[in-house]
């Protein structure tokens, strides 16, 4: 009978109990994807309904990154902390309060606040998922588990979006905000009953009564109990989350931080301008609608084939090599004649290679750091990664502004992924976060 309950769990086969808790960390990252997105499906309202121009309406549309970049960095640090399932139950209720009372807010300044607020149960929720979703997988399905949580986003924003549609063309601006705080209500229970505490966690913290609790988490998981937790020693189970910044981690964290940023900067390229450009051609809004749903689509099928693809491929090369797609595509999108199919399929094959190159950056994320850290690492690099969210849009505004062709605009934001590969060329994983996670 061993001793380690994170052996059991990496060497044998998922039970039915482990699918559904990363099916339900799937769904979370929908809604986070949705709550992400309802700004823009809500803002042609508010911006009638409040007599607002578009520089106003900007800021309000990114308060809501702000409040992610802050909750990814500091309640990353608490799911380490105090527990993976306690800082998503309190996230949901974030995201609750910051939804629900979006609706009632009297002014941009009002409203912006709870979209920072929204936004700040947003970033912690994917701190906190993707440790959850990498600590109740097997070692062979690890990597997949994280891949599907990742595409739970874009299909957030496809299905939601489309909800949404509907619920627009009957009620007012108010109804969008009303489903997410609907939607995060619903996960509450669902989270409660459905997600126990990692078992990664009480076996690296070992609070009090943990051997009782870990054996009841794996009763739950279908695995055989253990007689006695690990040996782990004082100074060991006090180890801080900031140990991202120790020597022996801080490469790493500045190698995927780095990777992070400078890829969502291509990311967001395809995600935010490709309405605008395909309009500027002289196609209706409508139809660049379209596109974006497409992009998306492309986006949820390029994370699950990148999943797969884990199951026979190293994650470090596979990652490397969609990034460089990614650039690639990016390169095409920018040189694409004013076709509306031609350009719906290449936004299609762009969002795949990027959003693949997405969720091998979060596999990569909880691989990279050990349990103590996961949490607050992923939030790290995708907080300061936030960064680059915000400055995409910027960056090529700021290019086309000043007369750059398309193509040489497509040029220099592909860059983005093409250092990101490059920078992952030099990372090494933590010996500690491998044997954790063997």
């Amino acid at each position: 009978m061993t001793n380690d309950p994170r052996d059991v769990i990496a060497s044998s086969p998922m039970s039915r109990m482990q699918v559904v808790i990363v099916a339900i960390t799937i769904g979370l990252n929908a809604l986070d994807g949705f709550d992400v997105l309802s700004i823009s499906f809500a803002s042609p309202g508010i911006a009638a309904e409040w007599g607002i121009d578009r520089a106003r309406l900007g800021i309000v549309l990114s308060m809501e990154l702000i409040g992610m970049g802050v909750g990814s960095i500091l309640l990353g640090g608490v799911a380490d902390r105090y527990g993976r399932r306690p800082t998503i139950l309190g996230c949901l209720v974030g995201m609750m309060i910051g939804m629900f009372m979006a609706p009632a807010a009297r002014g941009l300044a009002e409203l912006s606040v709870w979209r920072v607020i929204t936004g700040l149960g947003i970033g912690g929720m994917l701190a906190a998922i993707n440790a959850v979703t990498a600590e109740f997988s097997n070692s062979r399905r690890r990597h997949l588990s994280v891949s599907l949580m990742v595409i739970g986003y874009p299909l957030g924003v496809v299905i939601g979006g489309s909800i949404a549609a509907q619920l627009l063309a009957a009620y007012d601006w108010r109804s969008v905000f009303y489903l997410g705080a609907a939607l995060s209500v619903i996960f509450i229970p669902v989270v409660y009953f459905y997600v126990p505490e990692s078992v990664h966690w009480l076996t690296r913290k070992q609070p009090e009564e943990a051997l009782q609790r870990v054996n009841a988490v794996m009763a739950r998981i279908g695995k055989a109990a253990i007689a006695a937790l690990p040996v782990i020693a004082q100074e060991v189970r006090k180890l801080s989350a900031a140990d991202i910044f120790s020597p022996v981690l801080i490469v790493t964290t500045l190698i995927v931080t780095i990777a992070y940023c400078f890829h969502i900067t291509t990311f967001y390229f395809i995600i935010k301008w490709a309405p605008k450009i395909i309009v500027d051609m002289g196609f209706p809004a409508s139809s660049a609608a379209g596109v974006l749903v497409w992009a998306n689509l492309g986006g949820a099928l390029g994370g699950a084939l990148f999943g797969v693809l884990t199951l026979r491929l190293g994650l470090k090369p596979l990652t490397i090599g969609v990034l460089v797609l990614s650039a690639v595509m990016v390169n095409l999108f920018g040189r694409s004649p004013a076709d509306l199919q031609m350009l719906s399929l290449i936004c299609a094959a762009a969002s795949f290679c990027t959003n693949a190159g997405v969720v091998g950056l979060y596999a990569i994320f909880a691989s990279a750091f050990p349990t103590h850290a996961r949490a607050f690492g992923t939030g790290f690099a995708v907080g300061v990664g936030r960064g680059g969210a915000v400055l995409s849009p910027i960056i090529a505004g700021f290019l086309l502004n000043a007369g750059s062709s398309l193509p040489t605009v497509a040029s220099i934001m592909a860059l983005g992924s093409v250092v990101a590969a490059g920078v992952l060329v030099f990372l090494t994983f933590s010996p500690e976060a491998n044997r954790e996670l063997a």
